[in-house]
């Protein structure tokens, strides 16, 4: 009865202590096609790398600066965005201070709330992240708010990222549109 109840109050334990060490898994990826988030890669270069740099040369877009900086550059001169689309740079704003941003270039769209993006330098490792995934996880579907799919740990990273838009590598259309 003794040894009953002690292996009663470990299982109790035990599945207490697992609740607390995890966070529910989201199925950001409920309406993508069956794929595997595992198929990012993580390249580690000679140099370490920053996103800047990395995210001019991939997306053909010129604007020089900090990070923070690109969004009011591009205005007027390419197209930004509210919603992805392959190519665009997304920006994520304040996620270590006011004066910080990050971008990532889109590789793909896989969903209305799933795309996977190349970049540099996430969390400040210099490393080049390949089709990584990211989630809209904003309450009105409007891509305000993402998650990244940390390649490193296999697992949807905590924390949620504000995002400033998508600068596409087209023109501004503001600009076509008063050139017709």
């Amino acid at each position: 009865m003794v040894e009953a109840l002690r292996f009663a109050a470990a299982a109790v334990l035990l599945a207490g202590l697992a609740a607390c060490s995890s966070v529910p898994e989201t199925n950001y990826a409920s309406s993508a096609p069956a794929r595997s988030f595992e198929r990012g890669e993580i390249v580690t270069p000679s140099e370490p790398l920053k996103c800047v740099g990395f995210a001019r040369e991939r997306s053909g877009l010129d604007i020089h600066g900090d990070a923070w900086t690109w969004w009011a550059q591009a205005d007027g001169r390419y197209a930004r965005e509210s919603e992805p689309e392959t190519g665009a740079v997304m920006v994520l704003t304040g996620y270590a201070g006011e004066k910080r941003a990050h971008l990532a270039v889109v590789r793909e769209t896989v969903s209305p709330r799933l795309i996977r993006v190349d970049h540099t330098n996430w969390l400040n490792d210099g490393r080049i992240y390949l089709d990584d995934p990211v989630a809209d996880v904003s309450p009105d579907n409007d891509w305000s708010e993402v998650r990244v799919y940390n390649l490193r740990d296999h697992g949807w990273g905590l924390r949620t990222y504000q995002v400033q838009g998508f600068i596409a590598p087209r023109g501004d259309s503001r600009l076509m549109a008063a050139r017709d």
